[in-house]
């Protein structure tokens, strides 16, 4: 399971679903007790609460990174 401490700002997460648009790729713009995320395939940005967000998180791809790991 990922860690949230782990993650930084301006980098990118997998999550285990898919966005309406079928991209699963994530920017992180802000932390703390809740996320801001970017969708990396369509611009729509979300606040997600850090414990939902742990749930959903496949992996980090990185800082700036458009590649799919995993």
């Amino acid at each position: 399971m990922v860690k949230l401490c782990d993650i930084k700002e301006n980098e990118t997460v997998t999550t285990k679903k898919n966005h309406p648009c079928g991209s699963n790729l994530w920017t992180v713009l802000s932390k703390g007790a809740e996320f801001k995320l970017q969708c990396r395939g369509c611009g729509r940005t979300i606040v997600i609460a850090s414990e939902t967000l742990k749930k959903s998180i496949k992996n980090i791809a990185g800082a700036d990174s458009s590649a799919h790991k995993g």
